[in-house]
């Protein structure tokens, strides 16, 4: 079994990368613009937005629309590229731990009580 920091990386900020790309190209941004202002390639845009990457889990309704958010700030210039590690990170401890568990047919059991804190800010 996966620890769950590594779930974190290769389940949660894939998919929150995923859809803050889709967020801002639905906004009108060029895929070169958001790898630019992500930080990413413009082939890594283009995998999160054809659901190639970042596509694993699914994120609850109350995650996607501080997504939706994010992108609409950074896209109006209210958020930089500066904001982008700390928003990414408030987001992802919003992410329910049970909810990521239960996609990934993982039992909560499994977790040693330390290791709870790496999935989202939920302590269930």
């Amino acid at each position: 079994m996966k620890p769950p920091c590594e779930i974190v990386v290769w389940y949660v900020i894939p998919a929150i990368r995923s859809e803050l790309a889709k967020e801002l190209l639905n906004l009108g941004m060029k895929q070169k613009d958001v790898s630019e202002l992500m930080d990413i390639t413009q082939p890594a845009v283009s995998q999160y937005i054809t659901d190639k990457r970042g596509s694993g889990i699914k994120l609850d309704d109350n995650v996607r629309e501080m997504i939706h958010e994010f992108a609409r700030q950074l896209s109006e210039g209210e958020a930089t590229k500066a904001d982008l590690i700390s928003r990414t990170c408030t987001i992802c401890k919003h992410v329910k731990t049970t909810d990521v568990l239960q996609q990934l047919n993982i039992s909560k059991e499994d977790l040693g009580e330390d290791c709870q804190s790496c999935l989202g800010s939920e302590a269930e």
